[in-house]
């Protein structure tokens, strides 16, 4: 297995671990938003302790700094979407939409990164949105009525699309990135603070204890995902693909087995549609 596997499948253990843990703090009353808001507080620190980032460099002639600011608005933004989305639209289709955003980062993958489209590429890609359709697909549990059933689910496709292709702009910053990705998690902690503070949050301990165990998955979770970009730099829709592919066959798994969450058929076809995806995709 090559160094930017490894870090690929760390990123996706790490995605799945965030979700997971997010889930069962629901079942247990937590406030994700403060737990949010802690996840930030440590990232950050994790960051500045551990990749030591040379702030000069961030601000060094050439270096997208603009994107860097961009990554910390959207992350605790698109959140928030998502939680909206959850509200109105449901789990089921907001989930979908989540996953569906992989269409973005994929497409970026050949039109601005300039990636060669094979045909050992394109059936990958078509094995991919297969096993997409098969994975997500479930009854529905209500929430079509509401009234952002599609226009929520719709800013979570777009808003973490975009976060995926800004991550692999962010890889090519070289050693600014370290910097940059310092710069993103302050910013969408502040972001988040002060959302919190306007929402008159009342604060409790138990909330901010889970975010530091979320702040420690989400740093290995974004760090390993960008470093896996710079080990594999000739091939996005990779690194894009398989990390989609691995956080839903791997967090289907542990759904069915953790939270007991029903598995058809369809969705195990998905699980081994998906492994073919990421078969065909790998370099040899």
């Amino acid at each position: 297995m090559t160094t930017g596997l490894m870090f690929l499948g760390t990123s996706v253990v790490c995605s799945v671990s965030v979700g997971a843990l997010l889930k069962a703090g629901r079942a247990r009353g937590l406030d994700a938003r403060q737990a949010i808001f802690m996840n930030y507080v440590v990232a950050s620190a994790l960051c500045f302790l551990l990749l030591k980032p040379d702030l000069a460099k961030l601000f060094s002639p050439g270096q997208p700094v603009g994107i860097f600011l961009a990554l910390g608005v959207l992350l605790p933004t698109i959140f928030l979407a998502l939680a909206k989305s959850v509200q109105l639209a449901g789990i089921v289709r907001t989930d979908a939409a989540q996953r569906l955003s992989l269409i973005i980062p994929l497409l970026s993958a050949f039109v601005i990164f300039g990636e060669q489209l094979t045909e050992r590429k394109m059936l990958g890609v078509a094995l991919a949105f297969a096993a997409l359709l098969c994975l997500l697909w479930k009854p529905s549990k209500g929430g079509s009525g509401k009234g952002g059933a599609w226009l929520w689910p719709l800013v979570v496709l777009l808003g973490y699309g975009v976060i995926d292709v800004l991550f692999k702009q962010m890889a090519k910053a070289g050693a600014a990135f370290s910097g940059g990705l310092l710069a993103a998690f302050v910013l969408a902690g502040v972001l988040m603070l002060l959302y919190l503070a306007a929402s008159k949050t009342r604060w409790g301990l138990g909330h901010l204890l889970t975010g530091i165990l979320l702040g420690a998955l989400n740093f290995a979770n974004i760090y390993t995902y960008i470093r896996a970009h710079q080990s594999l730099p000739g091939n996005p829709a990779l690194v894009f693909s398989v990390m989609n592919m691995g956080v839903i066959v791997l967090g289907t798994l542990v759904g069915a087995m953790a939270f007991r969450e029903p598995l058809s058929r369809l969705n195990l076809l998905g699980v081994l549609l998906a492994l073919g995806a990421i078969f065909v995709m790998v370099p040899r």
